[in-house]
C-alpha cells in the first residue's frame, strides 16, 4: 500500500511536471515573440532615428536657404527704395521743367501780344506815313516849318524797328528754348517710362521672392508639425521598449523561480 501511495504521489508529480514543462514551453513561446517584437520595435526606433537625423539635416539645409533669400529680399528692398528715390527726383525734376515750360509759354504769349501791338503801331504808323506822303505837295510849303516833326517821326520809326527786330530775336530765342524744353519733356518722359517698367519688374520679381518665401515657411511649418510627430512617436517607442524590458526581466525571474522549483522537483 505505502508502494501505491508512492507510486500515485509519482504520477501525481509526473503530471504535475508536465503541466509545469508545458507552461514553461508556453511561456518560452511567449518569450521569443516578445523578443522578436521588441527586436522589431528596435529596428523602427533606429529607422526613426536616421530619418530624424536626415530631417534635422534637411531642416538646416532649409532654414541656411531661407537665411540667404532673407538677405536678397533684404537686398531688393534696397533697390526698390533707391529706385523709389530716383523716381521721386525725376518727377520732382519733371514739375519743375513743366513750371518752365509753363513760365516760357506764357513769357511768349507776352511777347507775342506786345509783337502784336507793335505791328499794330507799324500799320498805323505806315498808314500815317502814306497820309503824309499823299499830304507831302500840299505841305510842301510847310515842309520847313515841319523838318524838325519828321526827323522826330523818323527816329520814332527806327525806334521802333530797333525794338521789331529784338522782339523778333527774342521770339526766336523764346522758341529754340522752348523747342530745347519739348525734348527735354520727352526724354523725361521717356524715362520715367522705363523706371516704371522697371519698377513693376522689380516688383513682380519681390511678389514671387514673396510668395516662395511663404512657400518655404509652410513647409517648414510642415517639417517641424513632422518633426515634432516623430519625437512623439520615438518617446512612445522608447517608453514602449522600456515596458518590454520590464515585461522581459519579470518573464526571466519568472522563469528563474520556476526553474528553482522544477529542480526542487527533481530534487524530491
Amino acid at each position: 500500500s505505502i508502494i501505491k501511495k508512492q507510486r500515485q504521489e509519482l504520477q501525481l508529480l509526473i503530471a504535475e511536471l508536465k503541466e509545469r514543462d508545458r507552461e514553461l514551453n508556453d511561456m518560452v513561446a511567449v518569450h521569443q515573440r516578445h523578443i522578436q517584437a521588441w527586436e522589431g520595435d528596435r529596428h523602427k526606433i533606429l529607422t526613426l532615428a536616421e530619418r530624424c537625423s536626415l530631417l534635422t539635416s534637411e531642416l538646416n539645409d532649409k532654414n541656411s536657404i531661407i537665411k540667404s533669400l532673407t538677405k536678397r529680399l533684404k537686398f531688393l528692398e534696397s533697390q526698390q527704395n533707391d529706385s523709389q528715390a530716383t523716381l521721386e527726383n525725376t518727377q520732382q525734376k519733371f514739375k519743375e521743367l513743366t513750371q518752365k515750360v509753363t513760365d516760357s509759354s506764357v513769357h511768349c504769349q507776352a511777347l507775342e501780344e506786345k509783337n502784336q501791338d507793335l505791328h499794330c503801331s507799324v500799320l498805323e504808323l505806315s498808314v500815317k506815313t502814306g497820309q503824309l506822303q499823299a499830304r507831302e505837295q500840299e505841305l510842301l510849303t510847310m515842309l520847313r516849318l515841319k523838318d524838325n516833326v519828321l526827323i522826330e517821326t523818323t527816329d520814332h520809326i527806327n525806334e521802333f524797328t530797333c525794338k521789331l527786330k529784338q522782339l523778333e530775336s527774342a521770339l526766336h530765342a523764346v522758341k529754340s528754348e522752348d523747342f530745347c524744353l519739348n525734348r527735354e519733356q520727352k526724354e523725361l518722359k521717356q524715362t520715367l517710362k522705363e523706371l516704371r517698367l522697371q519698377t513693376n519688374k522689380l516688383k513682380d520679381v519681390l511678389s514671387a521672392k514673396m510668395e516662395e518665401n511663404s512657400k518655404q515657411h509652410e513647409e517648414i511649418l510642415h517639417l517641424k508639425h513632422e518633426n515634432n510627430c516623430l519625437k512623439n512617436e520615438l518617446a512612445l517607442a522608447v517608453e514602449k521598449a522600456e515596458r518590454k524590458d520590464e515585461l522581459y526581466q519579470f518573464a526571466k525571474s519568472k522563469q528563474a523561480r520556476i526553474e528553482k522549483e522544477l529542480s526542487s522537483l527533481r530534487q524530491v
